[in-house]
């Protein structure tokens, strides 16, 4: 390949001395394929993401793109001039020429644009490969509810011809084929057979009954003498006849059935060569495939070997040796692959385009699913709706948006969980925070695996926060993750935000994976999978949910493309099993919290901090206490301490979370409308005393045998001070008798009793 910067390619056929002149930015930015080493793919090749600018030395010409718009835009004053730009468009470019005084004519310019990766071409040809095996394997699994029984439609488009084609080539064109065919003419298996040939009489040491008779009854005799031995039996013999040597023979059953197989393939692809809707890049890769095929026809075995009258594809050969057993699954593969038409493969392949980036992202489906299907160990049955069969065809209807691939049930230990993973799904915009969606707008990552404990219904998990979303989305550009996750210094921020302005988004990558976390409801991580090779996972607190991060997953024969992805999964299951993650403590709190949709609200000034955490009024209670006279007051203000009868009696404390926990004590005596008198509990809890040990503290005449006893300080945040309260107005207020029983309220409810002066 030989890098330009500027290329004329002669159009003379068109008109003379026509030349349409292009140039680029860079020195590399264009390559000529001058030595044909990509046959299948024009000569002149640009590259994806870049611009080039084009010009016809003859004004009357004009450049157009018909199948892929926004590519070709002209320049409004000289419309001969303009510019090229392929964005994300990968593979043949057909370009129209015309001239504007005879615009019913047209010719066409094919360019090849390449993706930027070095690797595309194999890894798209790896990927296809993949998804053919996948497919096929899916329509010969035993419940599948395809027939075998389909004829191949011949009359369909041209974009339907391709894509059936692409899925026999990528099976004919593999590393697994090829290696198949070699061993085979290498290692063929063979028999022993008779062969018969005319042989001297003399020559004969051992007469068998076949030979007697010959030498009996042929023709081409000999007189014997009469002194011979035989002579009193025979006059004559024969002086040649037939005799039989075993010989090695390639003629076998399995070697007729891959003598079989090849031809078929070879008549396949000729067939659609040959039909008048095939396009001229369909025609030429089905004539370099029919052409592969015969040159393995041609080898000296195959003259040996003749056609096929039954075909036993239960031979132990054909299902156990090396070759043959490859060839007999191509086998049983093609006739399936050649009907089978893919809802949404012309979002990769159609118009000659090699669109690597949606491959890459139907491809990585297929992985993900089993590795899931393997973690998880749920059979994936709603794969059998992946292929539909219809009359002439079989359907694959992987189509971005429109597929759940699994839904299944997953038990170990001490949990029972729902388990679904999905291929497009949208999560539609709403304001409903109980149901499943974006808080935004509509978003649709390309893979999400959902898990919620089996006891809820989706919904309700959706509703009590307990259903978890991981996304993941398939970026094959992104070359290194570096680029988008590593720390930025300041003239890089400041170029940054230049380009931001000018619309150009380098971080795009990332800000999806952050606007996929924070704006789908029940989202604990966001993930980007790429074909690299660094590993970045971030968490967000000290679990592995929630977080954002990185898998490496490049298509490669050779290599556990998975082993990042499944570490992580398996992580993801050994998380879920802990029922006291700190993830499930927030969803639940979170839960609570949101399920109030009329939040309270507090104006007044309060404390900020209470015993160095954070308050939150709403579980910041408060005790109300009675006390009876101005000796006890005193009692209570001199010793820092507060007594709680016990049993049942009237004033006696119930010890529920309320009021264990509670942070204030705020004291009445009879006939007190407003108090202020608010006191810090400074004790743990409320402790056990005696009668004697009140009676040693100071305690005048105490009535019960036992006590509850906490400890007080006086309020020192100004916040609280000179401030009454109606403690009437609190909920858990009782008239009567039991107004000296104490009650808890919430610090949030106090706040809204406050007396205004």
């Amino acid at each position: 390949m030989e890098q330009k910067q500027s290329i004329e390619i002669d159009l003379s056929h068109i008109a003379d001395k026509l030349v349409l002149f292009v140039d680029a930015k860079n020195s590399d930015d264009i390559e000529i394929d001058i030595e044909n080493k990509y046959s299948n793919e024009p000569q002149f090749q640009l590259k994806e993401g870049r611009f080039y600018d084009y010009e016809f030395s003859d004004k009357n010409y004009r450049l157009t793109c018909s199948d892929q718009k926004n590519i070709v835009q002209k320049r409004k004053r000289n419309e001969h001039e303009g510019r090229i730009s392929p964005n994300i468009f990968v593979g043949t470019l057909s370009l129209e020429i015309f001239n504007v005084n005879a615009i019913e004519k047209k010719w066409e310019q094919k360019l090849e644009v390449q993706s930027t990766k070095t690797s595309y071409r194999e890894d798209y040809q790896y990927m296809l490969n993949s998804i053919t095996e996948k497919c096929t394997d899916l329509i010969l699994q035993a419940n599948s509810p395809v027939s075998h029984s389909f004829e191949t439609d011949f009359n369909a488009d041209n974009e339907t011809l391709y894509q059936r084609f692409a899925f026999v080539k990528s099976i004919i064109n593999s590393e697994e084929f090829e290696d198949a065919i070699q061993r085979i003419v290498s290692t063929p298996t063979t028999k022993w057979i008779e062969e018969a040939e005319q042989t001297d009489v003399r020559r004969i040491k051992r007469f068998r009954n076949n030979e007697i008779k010959q030498l009996i009854n042929t023709n081409n005799r000999i007189k014997l003498s009469k002194n011979h031995p035989l002579h009193s039996k025979l006059t004559s013999v024969a002086t040649k006849i037939n005799s039989y040597k075993k010989k090695e023979s390639v003629d076998t059953s399995e070697n007729r059935f891959i003598k079989h197989a090849l031809e078929t393939f070879s008549k396949f692809c000729m067939d659609i060569g040959n039909h008048p809707n095939a396009g001229e890049r369909l025609q030429y890769e089905a004539n370099e495939v029919t052409e592969k095929l015969e040159n393995h026809l041609q080898h000296t075995i195959f003259k040996e070997i003749a056609r096929p009258t039954t075909l036993k594809l239960n031979s132990p050969t054909l299902q156990k040796k090396e070759g043959y057993r490859e060839i007999l699954k191509v086998w049983l593969k093609f006739d399936l692959a050649a009907k089978l038409v893919w809802d949404g493969g012309e979002d990769v392949y159609s118009g000659g385009k090699k669109d690597i980036a949606t491959l890459y992202e139907y491809w990585l489906f297929f992985k993900l699913l089993d590795v899931l299907k393997s973690i998880f160990e749920i059979a994936p049955k709603e794969l059998e709706k992946l292929i539909t069969p219809s009359s002439n065809e079989l359907s694959l209807q992987l189509k971005q948006g429109k597929f759940t691939a699994l839904n299944g049930t997953y038990t170990k230990g001490n949990r029972d969980l729902n388990i679904r993973f999905n291929y497009n799904r949208s999560f539609v915009g709403n304001k409903d925070i109980s149901k499943a969606g974006s808080w935004t707008t509509t978003l649709r990552p390309d893979y999400t695996l959902s898990i919620w404990p089996t006891n809820l219904k989706e919904t309700q998990a959706e509703e009590k926060e307990q259903i978890v979303h991981i996304h993941f989305d398939a970026k094959y550009k992104i070359a290194n993750i570096n680029q988008i996750l590593e720390n930025k210094q300041d003239d890089e921020l400041n170029d940054e935000k230049k380009d931001n302005l000018k619309g150009i988004y380098k971080n795009a990558d990332l800000l999806k994976m952050h606007a996929y976390k924070d704006a789908i409801r029940r989202t604990s991580g966001a993930y980007v999978l790429y074909p690299g090779d660094t590993n970045k996972k971030l968490k967000g607190f000290h679990e592995v949910l929630p977080g954002l991060g990185a898998f490496p997953i490049k298509p490669s024969e050779n290599t556990n493309e998975t082993i990042h992805i499944e570490i992580f999964l398996e992580e993801i299951l050994e998380h879920f099993l802990n029922n006291a993650s700190q993830r499930e403590n927030i969803s639940a709190k979170a839960y609570k919290i949101h399920k109030n949709i009329n939040p309270n609200i507090i104006k007044e000034t309060i404390p900020e901090y209470i015993n160095g955490e954070k308050l939150i009024p709403d579980e910041t209670y408060v005790l109300v206490g009675f006390y009876n006279d101005l000796k006890q007051y005193d009692w209570i203000n001199d010793k820092k301490k507060y007594n709680f009868r016990m049993g049942s009696g009237n004033g006696s404390l119930i010890l529920d979370t309320e009021t264990v926990s509670a942070k204030y004590l705020l004291l009445h005596t009879h006939k007190d409308e407003t108090s202020s008198e608010l006191w810090k509990i400074v004790s743990k809890g409320p402790r056990v005393y005696s009668k004697e040990n009140l009676i040693k503290k100071g305690y005048d005449s105490p009535s019960q045998d036992y006590y509850l006893v906490i400890d007080l300080e006086r309020i020192k945040d100004s916040d609280f001070i000179n401030t009454n309260w109606l403690f009437k107005q609190l909920s858990n207020y009782k008239e009567g008798h039991a107004t000296a029983k104490p009650y808890t309220s919430t610090l949030t409810e106090l706040m809204s009793v406050i007396k205004d002066d």
